[in-house]
């Protein structure tokens, strides 16, 4: 019943900078923390980046901190993923996740892919040297 749909992937030279959205539809009362993983070809599902329900708290992956910033608008249900500085090593699919949240405040730990209920359909980010 909770749908999301990513836009804003594509094509980038390295050091270019790309920023994806994360729509929310359907059942959307209630508080969602979201994130972003990513998953190249033949490689594991990473984590990106996550923020919690009220985009007081967000947590970040150690090879995109610096360069990526995620943020929310709760307003529009929308999540975003700002990717600055972009690298070869950045090219994958990323994908949007929400889950509920009931008062959590911070992230003890990585995020993992299992934690969340609700995946989009991912964007291609394709960073060329």
């Amino acid at each position: 019943q909770v749908q999301l749909v990513e836009s804003g992937g594509g094509l980038v030279q390295a050091g270019g900078s790309l920023r994806l959205s994360c729509a929310r539809s359907g059942r959307t009362l209630g508080a969602y923390a979201m994130a972003w993983f990513r998953q190249a070809p033949g490689k594991e599902r990473e984590f990106v980046s996550a923020i919690n329900w009220s985009g007081t708290s967000t947590y970040y992956a150690d090879s995109v901190k610096g360069r990526f910033t995620i943020s929310r608008d709760n307003t529009k249900k929308t999540a975003y993923l700002q990717m600055n500085s972009l690298k070869p090593e950045d090219t994958a699919v990323y994908y949007c996740a929400a889950k509920r949240s009931y008062g959590e405040l911070g992230f003890d730990q990585t995020p993992l892919p299992d934690e969340y209920n609700y995946w989009g359909q991912g964007t291609q980010v394709t960073v060329s040297s």
